[in-house]
């Protein structure tokens, strides 16, 4: 591993755990075993490198969903929208402290960054608004979700998502799972025919 990605992996540990007041570079690079000043050769500053680790882990995320809705589009509409609402599960779980970054990094986002975090979280969903409509199109065409106006869908299924995620931040993903069926049962039941 490169000292530029040990430091990134160093900061979403330290991030995650202190916030980004709380984490300061000098803490960093004690952990990763190099001197203040070096940081500055990879990163012109603190906001730098949390944006830098904000943007790698929301890429990574974003190339997970993007693989797992490309495996999943022969799948019925209905468990394409199960499995991507489960797949901030299995991502919480398979990648912890990246995940408590995330969450951090956009429920509390440093003042002078949050225009930027959430300019960068924007265009992830952008994304996903798209995949999501042509979902809902799909589930209409065919008969097994009622009509009903396909933004107002978006914005309820966004929702949820975004409930599941903070529910994460409270009960984590083992407490979660086993709420997730009951959830999604009651969702399911909402807007299909």
């Amino acid at each position: 591993m490169t000292t530029k990605q040990r430091i990134q992996q160093t900061a979403i540990r330290l991030f995650a755990q202190y916030g980004y007041e709380g984490a300061s570079l000098s803490m960093i690079a004690r952990e990763v075993g190099i001197r203040k000043p070096s940081i500055y050769a990879f990163f012109a500053s603190k906001e730098a490198l949390f944006l830098s680790v904000f943007e790698e882990i929301m890429k990574a995320h974003f190339a997970d969903t993007q693989k797992l809705f490309a495996s999943l589009q022969d799948k019925p509409v209905k468990e394409r929208l199960y499995r991507l609402l489960t797949n901030g599960l299995t991502y919480a779980s398979e990648h912890g402290e990246a995940f408590a970054f995330y969450q951090r990094a956009m429920l509390f986002s440093p003042p002078a960054l949050q225009e930027k975090i959430r300019d960068r979280f924007l265009e992830a969903e952008t994304w996903l608004t798209r995949v999501l409509k042509d979902c809902f199109k799909e589930g209409i065409r065919t008969g097994v979700i009622r009509e009903a106006n396909l933004d107002d869908l978006i914005a309820s299924y966004l929702c949820l998502l975004d409930g599941v995620l903070i529910q994460l931040f409270y009960y984590g993903p083992e407490m979660l799972r086993r709420r997730i069926d009951g959830i999604w049962r009651i969702y399911w039941s909402g807007i299909s025919q």
